[in-house]
């Protein structure tokens, strides 16, 4: 009798216990909630005063050349056309991800398929590195290196501008891309690979036919992430981007991204006013971008699980 009233005792216990653990996990995932949706509602509100407490009209904003707020133009409105910054991130980031996608897949190549072994030792702890070092660092090294060799490189220019902060992201972005493609590879059945080479083909066809293929949806995922990165990224671009609001027409002009203009800019205006409105505007850009290139994310993945 008191072994049946121990394990009922202990039963109950358990049961209040399991009730709690899924209270504190509910309770969790509301305040994570909670705090996204937050963040979103105010960005965007903040954002969205430039348009309707400043009357700024949404086509001369996105589609606007001259970007100086507290100027204003000939036709008496304020000049805040942001598409110069907005056409300086998205050519910083796409050109970036480029250059590092080849460099990515054929790292993550040779330490899963050519030298699975000692390529691994090797390259696992120098990704390692590269991903943990601060992004100020990456901005010296662009500042003292890439900077003057293109001022070398191309003589009369600066050496600041697009094609600087390019080479910079590349270098930031390459092992983020570079250890997703290696889970991306891993992740490709070993079957796969035995029924290429049974069937005859050779080593490089089984590599380029089958496993990156396979693994197409896991590249494409790093590759956006990658992407995702650079375009949040502002510190080390922002040393060597030049951070002149001008719209790009080469790689070596000086130009400047959303987090660039951010930083720089936020701290010196008045809350309220035109000049910090259309900051939170940018930021309301760069959100929404962070929030396309999630649910891009999430589009690949479930693309790769139908398959």
């Amino acid at each position: 009798m008191d072994d049946i009233r121990e394990r009922l005792l202990q039963k109950s216990v358990a049961t209040r216990r399991d009730a709690m653990g899924k209270v504190l996990s509910l309770a969790a995932l509301l305040l994570i909630l909670v705090v996204v949706l937050s963040i979103f509602v105010f960005v965007i509100s903040r954002g969205m005063a430039t348009f309707f407490t400043n009357k700024v009209n949404v086509a001369d904003f996105l589609f606007g050349t001259n970007w100086n707020p507290s100027v204003t133009g000939a036709n008496g409105k304020p000049e805040v056309g942001a598409a110069p910054i907005i056409v300086g991130s998205f050519l910083v980031t796409v050109l970036s991800a480029l250059i590092a996608t080849p460099f990515a897949i054929g790292t993550a190549l040779y330490m899963v398929e050519i030298s699975p072994k000692r390529g691994y030792k090797i390259m696992q702890p120098v990704v390692e590195l590269l991903v943990g070092i601060p992004s100020v660092i990456y901005g010296f090294m662009g500042l003292t290196l890439v900077v003057p060799f293109l001022r070398l490189l191309f003589p009369g220019t600066s050496g600041f501008g697009v094609l600087a902060g390019t080479i910079v992201l590349f270098v930031m972005i390459l092992p983020t891309i570079t250890s997703m493609t290696v889970d991306a590879l891993r992740a490709v059945p070993r079957h796969y690979r035995e029924s290429a080479l049974a069937s005859g083909a050779t080593r490089w066809q089984m590599i380029y036919k089958v496993i990156l293929r396979a693994a197409v949806p896991g590249i494409l995922t790093a590759i956006v992430f990658g992407m995702a990165r650079a375009f949040g990224e502002a510190l080390a671009v922002q040393m060597v981007i030049g951070g002149a609001a001008l719209m790009p027409h080469n790689l070596i002009t000086p130009a400047t991204t959303l987090t660039s203009v951010l930083t720089s800019g936020i701290g010196n205006t008045i809350d309220g006013s035109l000049q910090n409105n259309v900051l939170w505007t940018l930021a309301m850009i760069l959100l929404l971008m962070s929030l396309v290139f999630n649910m891009i994310v999430r589009a690949i993945g479930r693309r790769g699980e139908l398959k």
